[in-house]
């Protein structure tokens, strides 16, 4: 299941691949592919099939979790309508007409086309076991953007309650414990379409070899595609899913990843080429990416 929900601070983060702990979101009704995002209004969102809160922790080892107050404000081109690009000391997209998602406490700067929704920096969306109580995290990412937020419109459990499921996601992840970009590329891929796609089932994932991969900025990492596929369709709004997870280190030397996850094998999937359009202009965060 997906999950996203705001949460006070002092909560633990589940931004990193996998989590000890993180605190228990609201009971709402929905299928196992429909995400719910609780905004801190308690308004309820929907992407597809994940559950997100906004926490953040310091990894500084203090133990204390604090919020980033910057935001991914939409970023805009120089007065020559010329795309500003971190690379040049700008803070704008590197596509003209893009938006700017940050995730400075990850070290993390990526774009999107002005389609997708971009949630706050803080916004924090995870896949847990259907069955856990607790919704402890498997995977979890942070500042997603979301695309087609409405794709999908269903009331699986007749309780009369409608719920939205998104066509894609894409976000970033601190990759804590991985011992190589080609381990957390994988493990971060493979858990997405488990968790939002498959799961009980671990025997419909399809998991491509690592590739090195360098981004338009030049960094340079490991990246890895998973899909899945013949998974029995429960609900209305349940497909086969995708997954593509580029891990590399940050500017601090850690091991972190962007990640695309959406539904697979449907007429309006998000083509390879958007995908890889999207992954080319993952880049080392800078201070003023994403503003104006």
């Amino acid at each position: 299941m997906w999950q996203g929900q705001q949460s006070p601070p002092g909560q633990p983060n589940p931004q990193d691949t996998y989590v000890s702990s993180a605190p228990e979101p609201p009971r709402r009704p929905w299928n196992r592919t429909a995400v719910t995002a609780v905004a801190a209004s308690a308004a309820v969102v929907v992407a597809c099939g994940v559950t997100g809160f906004l926490v953040l922790r310091d990894d500084g080892g203090d133990g204390k979790d604090r919020a980033d107050t910057k935001s991914s404000a939409s970023a805009s081109a120089s007065p020559d309508g010329t795309a500003r690009s971190a690379a040049d000391g700008g803070s704008g997209p590197l596509v003209p007409g893009w938006n700017t998602v940050v995730n400075a406490k990850r070290g993390i700067t990526f774009d999107v086309p002005a389609s997708w929704a971009r949630q706050s920096a803080d916004w924090v969306s995870y896949v847990a076991k259907d069955d856990d109580p607790e919704e402890k995290p498997l995977v979890a990412m942070m500042a997603p953007a979301v695309f087609k937020e409405k794709w999908c419109t269903s009331d699986d459990d007749k309780n009369g309650t409608e719920e939205n499921t998104s066509l894609a996601s894409t976000g970033t992840t601190g990759e804590k414990g991985a011992k190589s970009a080609a381990e957390a590329a994988e493990d971060t891929a493979r858990t997405w379409v488990y968790g939002a796609y498959t799961q009980p089932d671990t025997t419909r994932l399809t998991i491509g070899e690592p590739e090195s991969y360098r981004t338009r900025s030049g960094v340079e990492g490991s990246l890895v595609t998973v899909t899945s596929s013949g998974t029995p369709k429960k609900g209305k709004c349940d497909t086969a899913g995708k997954a593509v997870t580029f891990a590399f280190k940050n500017a601090e030397g850690k091991f972190v990843s962007w990640t695309y996850v959406g539904a697979h094998g449907v007429p309006d999937e998000v083509s390879d080429s958007t995908i890889r359009q999207i992954l080319g202009t993952v880049r080392l965060f800078k201070e003023g990416d994403g503003q104006d």
